[in-house]
């Protein structure tokens, strides 16, 4: 019956819900030991430009390879947020959805479960209440620093 299929659908979308906020919890994780673990790349300089460069690689692998494979939104919205705090750049929710690459509904689920596991940050806009911005936490931020000089010093020229 219709009421039924209702009753299935709203079970689907918890289901989903629960399943973004279980990745979401691992990411957390996953980033929190990267944030411990340090080591000798500590000093590698990280700069909003090498971020960006990782952005546009990922966006280039579109062009080769269909972009359906591949569903990362989350790490997208990290790079992206990781680009804008060393740019000392405030991000829009609505530019953070675009960022993602995925339809806006299934952006926000992931901002609601980034923002739940303590990786994301809301603040509102003081000048317009309509308006929220999305920030990396402390800890996210130090993570994902982390991890981009443990990348930038293997890829780094010899």
């Amino acid at each position: 019956s219709a009421a039924m299929a209702g009753v299935a659908d709203k079970s689907d979308t918890a289901q989903h819900i629960a399943s973004l906020s279980q990745e979401a919890q691992r990411l957390a994780d996953t980033l929190a030991r990267l944030a411990q673990t340090a080591d000798a790349a500590g000093d590698t300089p990280i700069s909003a430009g090498l971020v960006r460069k990782l952005i546009k690689l990922r966006r280039d692998r579109d062009r080769h390879l269909p972009p359906e494979l591949f569903g990362d939104p989350a790490w997208d919205m990290l790079l992206d947020l990781t680009a804008a705090r060393l740019d000392q750049i405030d991000v829009p929710v609505s530019s953070l959805c675009l960022a993602a690459a995925v339809p806006t509904t299934t952006a926000l689920r992931w901002v609601r479960s980034l923002s739940e596991a303590g990786l994301f940050v809301r603040h509102t806009d003081p000048t317009d209440a309509r308006r929220a911005f999305i920030t990396l936490s402390d800890e996210a931020h130090q993570a994902m620093l982390g991890w981009l000089r443990r990348f930038a010093s293997v890829f780094a020229a010899r």
